[in-house]
């Protein structure tokens, strides 16, 4: 399953499920600076995980921060993440290597020591890759479930602006068994860095 058409509609639909539970109180919450949502992007560069080398892409995310919660749980929140890397591709790699993941889950972010915020994060989605070898006109595609694990800090610049620099490793388990077996059996492992800027609409981040 290709997913690239549909990154756009996931991120559009898992935006409005997280800000749903928020919009009936939409008014006071900006009036009060209490509207515990971000959206940023970013520029990602991964090792794709097939042989060794890099791709670069975009990164889109939307968090929401879980409010009135315990004080043992405060800065615990869901995370949607879509990504799409597809250029820049280094030349040890396949012709036409490309990754693109659609991604939910929990972020927990630790509390702000000045302008800066360290988090953690967990999710799970799905993956599709593309490989291409032009020489022979052969293209190949494949979907995984996909788990991540990773983390990173976030920086206030100036008033509701955020920077961000986010580590993420992923596992795609089984993937097409076109890759020798590991002791975890045959997966994918990308990994790499996202650089990018966010809009928090609470002034409480």
């Amino acid at each position: 399953m290709d997913l690239k058409p549909y990154l756009g509609p996931t991120l559009a639909a898992l935006f409005i499920c997280a800000a749903s539970p928020v919009l009936a109180q939409a008014v006071p919450a900006a009036t009060q600076g209490n509207f515990p949502l971000s959206v940023g992007a970013g520029i990602s560069a991964f090792n794709p995980g097939i042989d060794q080398g890099h791709l670069l892409g975009g990164t889109m995310w939307i968090d929401y921060t879980l409010p009135h919660m315990p004080h043992i749980l405060q800065g615990i929140g869901l995370e949607a993440e879509g990504r799409d890397l597809n250029y820049f591709r280094s030349g040890s790699l396949p012709s036409g290597v490309r990754e693109d993941t659609a991604l939910g889950g929990v972020i927990y972010s630790l509390p702000r020591y000045r302008d800066f915020r360290p988090y953690a994060k967990f999710m799970m989605g799905y993956g599709n890759a593309d490989e291409e070898n032009v020489q022979y006109h052969v293209k190949w595609t494949d979907s995984r479930t996909v788990t991540s694990m990773g983390g990173g800090l976030d920086y206030r610049v100036h008033g509701h602006i955020w920077v961000r620099v986010d580590y993420e490793y992923q596992s795609w388990p089984d993937f097409f068994k076109r890759y020798p077996a590991d002791k975890d059996g045959p997966r994918l492992k990308p990994q790499g860095f996202t650089v990018g800027a966010m809009y928090h609409f609470s002034h409480r981040h």
